[in-house]
């Protein structure tokens, strides 16, 4: 495997929340009644059950409470050992799954808190992602405001999956917030389970849902480039989270033909999708999808046209790969310190 080199940004962490009753110290008087009178105990998302083993690796996964909840475990797993400098906590938790504006502004709001509190302040490593109430344009560009002011929170981060297109007018506000304030935007792989995971529909098991996040990367991308965001926001970046990156070479070259067909119809698409994505667009390097072999990830590369598209991530609890393994063999020393320090750091802003 390609040798790793000290003083890496990872990407894509994943501290877990251990239950939702970890957040009511970050809840005001209302909103912790309404959790106890309710009885609310957990937000699970099927999008990572605790028992699948992707989940979390055989060595990371705890004898007792979720893979992720231990800053401590995190610090001997990932941040130690890959000798880091620093590691993007992203909190996949289900707050966004809940249909209510205020409740799910309440339950964003406290999740950030508890972030900063629990994770940031314990460790001058970690930096945050601001999960944002995506029910609610205002509530969420209010959350990305005031979470700003502390320049630990590097990104904004949403699902791929939820209610709508990404692109769509209506989120912009969203898009003019980060970039004003220098924030890149976190697409993570998951769903609100608002609508079906996939385009025909609700499959049987975990692997439709899990594979189909593909599918989904693409549609968004689609959706964002069509719409119009960047070129109405050329600074603002967007980062696609466990997406997977064997698919964007060949996704490009369809997207980039029929664009030329009927690019009539969106003509503030000045630019072709490609430069587009190399402008604006990044992923993160885990879960790796390419075939294992040397020849094959070389052509992955040149498809690319860019040696700045990928950043390094563990993709921490999950099981993406063994030991330290999370380089794939046959990447050149430059293109490892290009993935692992100088992307990240040309694409988040605050890191600096």
């Amino acid at each position: 495997m390609a040798s790793l080199i000290a003083g890496g940004v990872d990407c894509d962490v994943h501290p877990a929340v251990p239950h939702l009753t970890s957040l009511l110290p970050y809840l005001n008087d209302y909103w912790r009644d309404q959790v106890t009178t309710r009885g609310m105990v957990d937000l699970v998302s099927q999008s990572y059950p605790k028992n699948s083993p992707i989940v979390a690796r055989p060595d990371w996964r705890p004898e007792t409470g979720k893979p992720g909840e231990s800053l401590e475990d995190m610090q001997r797993h990932v941040l130690d050992p890959f000798q880091l400098k620093h590691a993007i906590c992203n909190p996949i938790y289900g707050v966004q799954m809940v249909f209510s504006e205020d409740m799910q502004a309440a339950f964003c709001r406290a999740l950030n808190e508890w972030l900063a509190r629990e994770w940031l302040d314990r460790d001058s490593r970690l930096r945050g992602s601001i999960v944002i109430p995506t029910e609610s344009v205002e509530k969420s560009v209010a959350e990305i405001e005031r979470c700003a002011e502390d320049k630990r929170f590097v990104q904004v981060l949403m699902l791929v999956m939820g209610d709508t297109p990404l692109g769509k007018r209506a989120l912009w506000p969203i898009y003019e917030a980060a970039e004003r304030l220098d924030l890149p935007v976190g697409i993570h792989a998951g769903s609100a389970y608002h609508n079906p995971p996939t385009a025909v529909g609700w499959g049987s098991y975990h692997i439709e849902d899990y594979v189909g996040q593909a599918q989904a990367f693409q549609t968004q991308l689609t959706s964002l480039i069509v719409e119009g965001v960047f070129a109405k926001y050329p600074r603002l970046k967007m980062v696609m989270l466990e997406s997977g990156v064997s698919w964007i070479s060949p996704y490009l070259w369809r997207l980039h033909k029929f664009w030329r067909g009927v690019r009539m119809e969106t003509p503030w698409v000045d630019r072709a999708p490609l430069d587009i994505v190399r402008s604006n667009i990044r992923f993160s390097l885990q879960p790796f999808d390419a075939p294992p072999d040397e020849a094959t990830l070389i052509r992955l590369f040149d498809h690319m046209q860019s040696d700045e598209l990928v950043l390094f991530s563990t993709d921490y609890p999950h099981w993406q790969f063994d030991g330290q393994d999370a380089l794939p063999e046959g990447l050149t020393p430059d293109l490892v310190r290009k993935i692992m320090i100088d992307n990240p750091h040309a694409t988040y802003p605050r890191l600096k």
